[in-house]
């Protein structure tokens, strides 16, 4: 697995490229979603995610994704779930304190970031985790949100 979370990471462009075309899809599914049941939906979706993200870049399942913001590096592989970046504790050959055998996943997340058309989204600062989101669906959230925003400024415009 570790392997196969460096090799996304050193892909990052291209594996940015892919989430741009399968974003759109997602959210063009809503009808889908809404006939359905977000509910309904919600585990089988959350099923294929899972077993996609934990393959490419050993997901946790946090529910709240920001791969695209740190590189295809996922933050909650940090041994101290940091979200904002490293601790004090990165060693000078870019290693972990705490896992010595692992390089930090914010030095993975600079490096896939400097990569990515979108590099400068690592600046931004994330929100804490709600853990009441674990294992739930990134994607589904995405699309829901995307729709929603889109209903707002379409009844906005009108």
């Amino acid at each position: 697995m570790y392997s196969i979370r460096l090799w996304t990471v050193r892909h990052a462009r291209l594996l940015e490229h892919v989430y741009r075309i399968f974003e759109p899809v997602i959210v063009k599914l809503q009808p889908l979603w809404n006939s359905v049941g977000y509910q309904r939906a919600e585990k089988p979706v959350s099923m294929v995610e899972k077993f996609s993200k934990e393959l490419l870049f050993d997901c946790k399942m946090c529910g709240q994704c920001i791969l695209s913001s740190t590189g295809m590096s996922c933050p909650m592989n940090c041994p101290k779930s940091l979200r904002n970046g490293p601790c004090g504790g990165v060693r000078a050959n870019g290693n972990c304190e705490v896992k010595p055998e692992m390089r930090c996943v914010w030095v993975e997340a600079w490096d896939g970031s400097q990569k990515m058309k979108g590099s400068d989204k690592i600046h931004v600062v994330q929100l804490p985790v709600d853990h009441s989101q674990k294992g739930s669906s990134s994607w589904l959230r995405v699309a829901r949100n995307t729709s929603d925003s889109t209903q707002d400024s379409k009844s906005v415009s009108k």
